[in-house]
Protein backbone atom coordinates (compact mmCIF):
# COMPACT_ATOMS: atom_id res chain seq x y z
CA UNK A 1 0.00 0.00 0.00
CA UNK A 2 2.81 2.24 -0.96
CA UNK A 3 0.22 5.02 -2.09
CA UNK A 4 -0.66 5.53 1.68
CA UNK A 5 3.13 7.20 1.84
CA UNK A 6 1.25 10.63 0.15
CA UNK A 7 -1.38 10.82 3.03
CA UNK A 8 1.80 10.69 6.16
CA UNK A 9 1.13 14.20 6.76
CA UNK A 10 -1.94 13.84 8.04
CA UNK A 11 -0.98 11.02 10.68
CA UNK A 12 -1.18 11.64 14.26
CA UNK A 13 -0.11 9.62 17.46
CA UNK A 14 -2.64 7.38 18.87
CA UNK A 15 -1.41 9.00 22.43
CA UNK A 16 -2.51 12.35 21.43
CA UNK A 17 -6.26 11.19 20.88
CA UNK A 18 -5.98 9.40 24.06
CA UNK A 19 -5.27 12.33 25.69
CA UNK A 20 -7.50 14.59 23.53
CA UNK A 21 -10.68 12.15 24.58
CA UNK A 22 -9.70 11.18 28.40
CA UNK A 23 -8.88 7.38 26.69
CA UNK A 24 -12.14 7.60 24.70
CA UNK A 25 -14.23 8.46 27.77
CA UNK A 26 -17.80 7.63 27.39
CA UNK A 27 -18.27 11.86 28.81
CA UNK A 28 -16.64 12.32 25.30
CA UNK A 29 -18.65 9.86 23.21
CA UNK A 30 -20.96 12.45 20.81
CA UNK A 31 -22.35 9.45 18.08
CA UNK A 32 -22.81 6.70 16.77
CA UNK A 33 -22.73 5.17 13.22
CA UNK A 34 -21.81 1.85 10.70
CA UNK A 35 -17.71 2.93 10.94
CA UNK A 36 -18.05 3.43 15.03
CA UNK A 37 -17.95 5.57 17.87
CA UNK A 38 -17.64 9.16 17.69
CA UNK A 39 -16.03 11.41 20.22
CA UNK A 40 -15.29 14.99 20.70
CA UNK A 41 -11.75 16.19 21.94
CA UNK A 42 -9.45 19.34 21.60
CA UNK A 43 -6.05 18.68 19.69
CA UNK A 44 -3.33 21.59 19.47
CA UNK A 45 -3.19 22.12 15.81
CA UNK A 46 -0.95 24.95 14.28
CA UNK A 47 -4.03 27.54 14.54
CA UNK A 48 -3.95 26.64 18.58
CA UNK A 49 -6.61 24.57 20.66
CA UNK A 50 -9.38 23.16 18.39
CA UNK A 51 -12.37 20.93 18.85
CA UNK A 52 -12.64 18.46 16.58
CA UNK A 53 -14.18 14.50 16.31
CA UNK A 54 -12.51 11.33 16.14
CA UNK A 55 -14.18 7.97 14.28
CA UNK A 56 -13.07 4.99 15.61
CA UNK A 57 -13.54 1.75 13.56
CA UNK A 58 -15.27 -0.76 14.89
CA UNK A 59 -14.71 -3.97 12.72
CA UNK A 60 -17.69 -5.79 14.43
CA UNK A 61 -20.09 -3.21 12.50
CA UNK A 62 -18.74 -4.54 8.50
CA UNK A 63 -16.25 -1.78 7.39
CA UNK A 64 -12.55 -1.93 7.48
CA UNK A 65 -9.88 -0.84 6.06
CA UNK A 66 -11.11 -0.64 2.60
CA UNK A 67 -13.34 1.99 3.82
CA UNK A 68 -10.75 3.75 5.99
CA UNK A 69 -8.85 4.42 3.22
CA UNK A 70 -11.26 5.20 0.97
CA UNK A 71 -12.59 8.13 3.04
CA UNK A 72 -9.45 9.93 3.64
CA UNK A 73 -8.13 9.57 -0.03
CA UNK A 74 -12.03 11.06 -0.80
CA UNK A 75 -11.69 13.64 1.43
CA UNK A 76 -8.04 14.79 0.10
CA UNK A 77 -9.11 14.83 -3.21
CA UNK A 78 -12.65 16.19 -3.44
CA UNK A 79 -12.92 19.14 -1.21
CA UNK A 80 -16.44 21.02 -1.33
CA UNK A 81 -17.64 24.08 1.18
CA UNK A 82 -20.64 21.41 1.92
CA UNK A 83 -17.87 18.36 2.50
CA UNK A 84 -16.84 17.49 6.06
CA UNK A 85 -13.39 18.56 6.51
CA UNK A 86 -10.60 15.44 6.92
CA UNK A 87 -7.90 16.82 9.30
CA UNK A 88 -6.07 13.55 10.68
CA UNK A 89 -6.04 9.97 10.62
CA UNK A 90 -4.26 7.41 13.46
CA UNK A 91 -3.23 4.06 11.87
CA UNK A 92 -1.38 2.66 14.92
CA UNK A 93 -1.61 -1.11 16.38
CA UNK A 94 -5.27 -2.24 15.93
CA UNK A 95 -6.93 1.12 16.21
CA UNK A 96 -7.90 3.28 12.86
CA UNK A 97 -9.43 6.98 13.86
CA UNK A 98 -10.27 9.71 11.53
CA UNK A 99 -10.19 12.78 12.88
CA UNK A 100 -12.50 15.59 11.24
CA UNK A 101 -13.61 19.10 11.93
CA UNK A 102 -16.32 19.54 14.78
CA UNK A 103 -19.65 19.79 13.75
CA UNK A 104 -21.13 21.82 16.36
CA UNK A 105 -24.66 21.19 15.71
CA UNK A 106 -24.25 17.30 15.14
CA UNK A 107 -26.37 15.77 12.27
CA UNK A 108 -29.46 16.40 10.76
CA UNK A 109 -31.09 13.20 11.57
CA UNK A 110 -31.38 14.97 15.43
CA UNK A 111 -33.33 17.64 14.53
CA UNK A 112 -35.74 16.78 11.89
CA UNK A 113 -38.99 17.36 14.52
CA UNK A 114 -37.71 20.46 15.97
CA UNK A 115 -39.96 23.12 15.54
CA UNK A 116 -37.38 25.74 16.12
CA UNK A 117 -35.36 24.72 13.15
CA UNK A 118 -36.83 27.09 10.82
CA UNK A 119 -37.96 26.29 7.18
CA UNK A 120 -35.50 28.91 6.34
CA UNK A 121 -32.30 26.78 7.71
CA UNK A 122 -34.10 23.71 6.26
CA UNK A 123 -33.92 25.18 2.97
CA UNK A 124 -30.22 26.09 3.43
CA UNK A 125 -28.83 22.82 4.55
CA UNK A 126 -31.22 20.99 1.35
CA UNK A 127 -29.49 23.45 -0.90
CA UNK A 128 -25.98 22.77 0.67
CA UNK A 129 -26.59 19.22 0.09
CA UNK A 130 -27.32 19.91 -3.41
CA UNK A 131 -24.33 21.53 -4.29
CA UNK A 132 -22.10 18.97 -2.32
CA UNK A 133 -23.48 16.04 -4.84
CA UNK A 134 -23.49 18.19 -8.08
CA UNK A 135 -20.21 18.62 -7.65
CA UNK A 136 -19.73 15.12 -7.05
CA UNK A 137 -21.59 13.93 -9.88
CA UNK A 138 -20.79 16.50 -12.38
CA UNK A 139 -16.98 17.67 -12.05
CA UNK A 140 -15.28 20.60 -13.69
CA UNK A 141 -11.79 18.94 -14.20
CA UNK A 142 -11.73 15.58 -13.26
CA UNK A 143 -12.65 12.90 -15.37
CA UNK A 144 -14.27 10.74 -12.25
CA UNK A 145 -17.73 11.09 -10.96
CA UNK A 146 -18.33 10.21 -7.73
CA UNK A 147 -21.44 8.47 -6.53
CA UNK A 148 -21.66 8.79 -2.81
CA UNK A 149 -23.77 5.62 -2.02
CA UNK A 150 -24.99 6.60 1.33
CA UNK A 151 -26.73 9.83 1.66
CA UNK A 152 -29.47 10.37 4.63
CA UNK A 153 -29.77 12.72 7.19
CA UNK A 154 -27.77 10.58 9.80
CA UNK A 155 -24.51 11.61 6.93
CA UNK A 156 -25.16 15.05 6.93
CA UNK A 157 -23.41 16.78 10.07
CA UNK A 158 -24.40 20.77 10.51
CA UNK A 159 -21.73 23.34 11.50
CA UNK A 160 -22.26 27.12 12.90
CA UNK A 161 -25.29 28.79 10.95
CA UNK A 162 -26.79 25.43 10.00
CA UNK A 163 -24.52 25.07 7.55
CA UNK A 164 -24.92 21.27 5.42
CA UNK A 165 -21.69 19.44 5.71
CA UNK A 166 -22.06 15.93 3.54
CA UNK A 167 -20.01 12.85 5.44
CA UNK A 168 -19.16 9.28 5.33
CA UNK A 169 -17.11 8.74 1.83
CA UNK A 170 -16.07 5.52 2.65
CA UNK A 171 -18.66 3.32 0.36
CA UNK A 172 -18.83 6.34 -2.77
CA UNK A 173 -17.80 4.63 -6.10
CA UNK A 174 -16.10 6.40 -8.45
CA UNK A 175 -16.73 6.19 -12.64
CA UNK A 176 -16.19 8.10 -15.78
CA UNK A 177 -17.75 11.60 -15.54
CA UNK A 178 -17.24 12.22 -19.59
CA UNK A 179 -20.25 11.08 -20.58
CA UNK A 180 -23.93 11.41 -19.87
CA UNK A 181 -24.63 8.15 -17.60
CA UNK A 182 -22.08 6.68 -15.46
CA UNK A 183 -23.89 3.05 -14.74
CA UNK A 184 -21.99 0.72 -12.54
CA UNK A 185 -22.47 -2.69 -11.16
CA UNK A 186 -21.92 -2.81 -7.48
CA UNK A 187 -22.94 -5.08 -4.71
CA UNK A 188 -25.27 -2.94 -2.91
CA UNK A 189 -24.59 -0.96 0.61
CA UNK A 190 -26.36 1.72 1.91
CA UNK A 191 -29.10 2.21 4.55
CA UNK A 192 -32.76 0.89 3.94
CA UNK A 193 -35.78 3.33 3.25
CA UNK A 194 -32.94 5.57 1.41
CA UNK A 195 -31.86 3.33 -0.73
CA UNK A 196 -32.48 3.54 -4.78
CA UNK A 197 -35.29 0.72 -5.53
CA UNK A 198 -33.34 -0.08 -8.38
CA UNK A 199 -30.05 -0.36 -7.04
CA UNK A 200 -31.13 -2.70 -4.22
CA UNK A 201 -33.05 -4.73 -6.31
CA UNK A 202 -30.54 -5.18 -9.26
CA UNK A 203 -27.28 -3.67 -8.24
CA UNK A 204 -27.34 -0.95 -10.94
CA UNK A 205 -25.74 1.89 -9.37
CA UNK A 206 -26.32 5.61 -10.99
CA UNK A 207 -25.90 9.32 -9.94
CA UNK A 208 -29.83 9.06 -10.01
CA UNK A 209 -29.04 6.61 -6.81
CA UNK A 210 -27.86 9.68 -4.68
CA UNK A 211 -30.72 11.40 -6.34
CA UNK A 212 -33.22 9.06 -4.97
CA UNK A 213 -31.77 9.42 -1.60
CA UNK A 214 -31.44 12.81 -1.29
CA UNK A 215 -35.26 13.22 -1.85
CA UNK A 216 -35.88 10.87 1.02
CA UNK A 217 -33.78 13.83 3.00
CA UNK A 218 -35.89 16.36 1.55
CA UNK A 219 -39.23 14.65 2.66
CA UNK A 220 -38.01 14.16 6.19
CA UNK A 221 -37.08 17.45 6.50
CA UNK A 222 -40.70 18.30 5.54
CA UNK A 223 -42.72 16.03 7.37
CA UNK A 224 -39.82 16.54 10.76
CA UNK A 225 -39.70 12.54 10.53
CA UNK A 226 -37.03 9.62 9.75
CA UNK A 227 -38.33 7.68 6.73
CA UNK A 228 -38.18 4.29 8.88
CA UNK A 229 -40.11 3.49 11.75
CA UNK A 230 -39.04 0.76 14.19
CA UNK A 231 -40.91 -1.69 16.46
CA UNK A 232 -39.02 -4.10 19.15
CA UNK A 233 -35.46 -2.50 17.60
CA UNK A 234 -36.98 -4.39 14.12
CA UNK A 235 -37.43 -2.09 10.78
CA UNK A 236 -41.23 -2.32 10.70
CA UNK A 237 -42.60 0.29 8.24
CA UNK A 238 -40.42 2.34 4.91
CA UNK A 239 -42.81 5.63 4.78
CA UNK A 240 -41.64 6.59 1.45
CA UNK A 241 -44.66 5.14 -0.31
CA UNK A 242 -47.01 7.13 2.25
CA UNK A 243 -45.33 10.06 0.95
CA UNK A 244 -45.14 9.60 -2.84
CA UNK A 245 -49.18 8.89 -2.59
CA UNK A 246 -49.87 11.88 -0.48
CA UNK A 247 -48.14 14.34 -2.89
CA UNK A 248 -50.29 12.65 -5.64
CA UNK A 249 -53.61 12.90 -3.92
CA UNK A 250 -52.60 16.37 -3.03
CA UNK A 251 -52.65 15.88 0.72
CA UNK A 252 -49.50 16.54 1.99
CA UNK A 253 -50.50 19.21 3.84
CA UNK A 254 -51.72 16.62 6.59
CA UNK A 255 -48.20 15.10 6.94
CA UNK A 256 -46.10 18.37 7.38
CA UNK A 257 -44.49 19.05 9.89
CA UNK A 258 -46.54 21.24 12.33
CA UNK A 259 -45.90 24.72 12.62
CA UNK A 260 -43.89 24.69 9.11
CA UNK A 261 -46.34 25.29 6.37
CA UNK A 262 -47.11 28.63 8.36
CA UNK A 263 -43.15 29.31 7.43
CA UNK A 264 -43.38 29.03 4.15
CA UNK A 265 -44.76 30.97 1.03
CA UNK A 266 -46.95 28.72 -1.20
CA UNK A 267 -44.28 28.42 -3.62
CA UNK A 268 -41.49 27.52 -1.60
CA UNK A 269 -43.85 24.73 -0.40
CA UNK A 270 -45.49 23.43 -4.09
CA UNK A 271 -42.16 23.85 -5.42
CA UNK A 272 -40.14 22.10 -2.85
CA UNK A 273 -42.36 18.98 -2.65
CA UNK A 274 -42.20 19.04 -5.97
CA UNK A 275 -38.55 18.40 -6.09
CA UNK A 276 -39.08 15.98 -3.49
CA UNK A 277 -41.33 14.05 -5.43
CA UNK A 278 -39.41 13.62 -8.48
CA UNK A 279 -36.22 12.77 -6.87
CA UNK A 280 -38.07 9.76 -4.89
CA UNK A 281 -39.30 8.37 -8.78
CA UNK A 282 -38.47 4.92 -9.73
CA UNK A 283 -37.73 5.37 -12.92
CA UNK A 284 -34.33 7.60 -13.51
CA UNK A 285 -35.43 9.41 -16.41
CA UNK A 286 -38.00 10.96 -14.11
Amino acid sequence: MSFIVEFDHLKIQLQDIISATENFSTNKLIGRGGFGRVYKGELFLPEGKTMVAFKQLDRRLGQGNVEFWKEIMMLSKYKHENFVSLMHFCNEGDEMILVYEYASHGSLDHYLGDVNLTWTQRLKICIGVARGLSYLHDPMESQQRVIHRDIKSGNILLVEKWMAKVSDFGMSKTGPANQPQTYLISNVVGTLGYCDPLYWEMGFLSKESDVYSSGVVLFEVLCGRLCCEYSGGELSNILVPKWRRFYEEKRLDEIVLVGLKEQMEPGSFNSFSAIAYRCVKKAREE
